[in-house]
């Protein structure tokens, strides 16, 4: 099976401008929007390190803490 080419932002621009200018907007077998759903997942990407560059040291600690013991509770 062929991976598929991901779109970086110049395409994802383009992709969106030819969708809006010719009127039809295709959608996704479970119905959502392709460019909407490649808009989130940039934002997505950009969150986490953002975040993380935003807090203190104890706050990073704190929250890998948090991960950590969530990950380790979690039952099989």
């Amino acid at each position: 099976m062929p991976k598929k080419k991901k779109m970086d932002e110049n395409e994802l621009a383009h992709a969106m401008v030819e969708a809006i200018s010719s009127g039809k907007i295709p959608r996704t077998a479970d119905g959502k929007n392709p460019i909407a759903v490649a808009m989130g997942r940039l934002g997505g990407l950009k969150g986490g390190h953002a975040r993380a560059a935003s807090m203190t040291k104890a706050e990073l600690s704190a929250s890998a803490k948090k991960a950590a013991q969530a990950r380790w509770s979690k039952e099989d």
